[in-house]
């Protein structure tokens, strides 16, 4: 779990350290201050609209021939795709880059999966929590790197260099992790039976998850928690730009301010698993969605650089807690011969959230200012987290039937 962590680490970092910093890359491609914030919609959409049409099915190839293989096929693919950014010169040859980025992604769920799979029973939630925490370590290390890199060389050179991280964490991956097999996790261990995992196609990956009545609400949610989310997030370097009084310095500023999301990260994701292996993953999550949209929707009223940073750091704490409980309910609700499929499937709905959420975003901010998509965030988490309060349609799953052997 640790090599992977650290895989994850670097992967999310090589993440980070490009794709938040974009836009302020738009203006060098020709695009125009009248229609950046459009364009910065469609570059951070364009990506998903491929990865949520691949996802389940890298998810199906990892249950066929193996999750660790997926994860070397992905961290090399990405590795180069990150530094051919570096030689793109206007904004479609970005576009066509960012959706072959879409088609061959997969690091983080098959790595994700692989942990879902060995994590005993009654350490599923802190297991995922600390995955997640790498997420949001690099998270803290991309923005930093990359911030920095664009201000002393240039943003292309952060694209090369993402791509060396990549394949730092493919070679981790390919020298020290061992796959085990479905069926012969040890006593306490999260596996379903000795059976082989079923051959099915792509089209009975869908119905099989459409007649799981709690994976299909998981996946739900999770969508439209990124829909809400990536309203905002490709606009905030052009905010927080607006905020210090100009450009200047802007991707350094940038980065530090983006960092705080992923320090609340590692500070919160694992005690978030750990919260919700005693008090139950759903009351967690309820509060996690609360809380972080009631914080979201705050910063309507701020206009100072220093509170804009406070309140980020504290909507990370909320926002930490979020993914994971739902990665973990998603595990409790499938087989482990489905795990693959069903990471595929959660990543899938990631993308289509983040597809559509920059394209709302980018509208509406040219329309009616960033402010108001803090407000409209905000108001979409609360919204959903009292649906979830009132209806009974996400439920804690017993231990008992959640596919484990004890």
């Amino acid at each position: 779990m640790w090599i992977l962590w650290f895989g994850v680490l670097l992967c999310s970092s090589s993440y980070t350290m490009v794709i938040p910093l974009l836009p302020l890359f738009l203006p060098e491609l020709g695009v125009s201050d009248d229609s950046v914030y459009w364009w910065a919609g469609i570059v951070q959409s364009s990506a998903f609209l491929i990865g949520a049409v691949m996802a389940p099915l890298w998810g199906s190839l990892a249950d066929k021939y193996g999750k660790r293989k997926m994860v070397i096929r992905a961290g090399l693919s990405l590795a180069i795709v990150y530094s051919l950014m570096a030689f793109v010169q206007n904004p479609w040859e970005l576009i066509g880059i960012r959706m072959l980025q879409g088609f061959v992604g997969g690091f983080v769920p098959a790595s994700m999966s692989i942990v879902a799979s060995i994590a005993p029973a009654n350490r599923l939630g802190s297991s995922l929590g600390t995955m997640q925490a790498a997420s949001m370590s690099g998270s803290i290390m991309g923005p930093l790197l990359g911030g920095l890199l664009a201000h002393t060389f240039g943003q292309r050179q952060s694209f090369v260099v993402a791509g060396v991280f990549l394949l730092l964490a493919t070679a981790a991956v390919y020298f020290f992790v061992q796959e085990g097999k479905t069926g012969t996790a040890s006593k306490g261990v999260a596996a379903s039976s000795d059976a082989a995992p079923r051959k099915t196609s792509m089209f009975g990956d869908y119905r099989e998850a459409l007649h799981n009545k709690q994976l299909l609400n998981l996946l739900f949610l999770l969508l439209l928690f990124q829909l809400s989310v990536s309203m905002v997030q490709p606009l905030l370097t052009l905010h927080i730009a607006d905020l210090q009084g100009g450009v200047q310095d802007a991707a350094a500023t940038a980065g530090f301010v983006l960092s705080l999301i992923g320090i609340a990260g590692i500070l919160a994701s694992p005690q978030w698993g750990r919260i919700g292996e005693k008090q139950g993953y759903v009351r967690v999550l309820i509060f996690c969605l609360i809380a972080a949209g009631c914080v979201i929707s705050t910063q309507y009223f701020v206009h100072q650089l220093w509170l804009f940073t406070v309140v980020q750091f504290g909507f990370g704490l909320f926002l930490a807690g979020i993914v994971p409980v739902i990665n973990t309910l998603v595990v409790q609700s499938t087989d482990s011969s489905f795990r693959g499929r069903s990471f595929g499937m959660t990543t899938s709905a990631n993308q289509l959230g983040q597809l559509l959420g920059p394209l709302i975003g980018g509208g509406m901010g040219m329309f009616l200012g960033i402010q108001w998509l803090f407000v409209t965030t905000g108001t979409l988490l609360v919204t959903t987290g009292i649906v979830v309060a009132l209806g009974s349609a996400i439920r804690q799953v017993p231990r008992a039937k959640a596919g484990y052997s004890d």
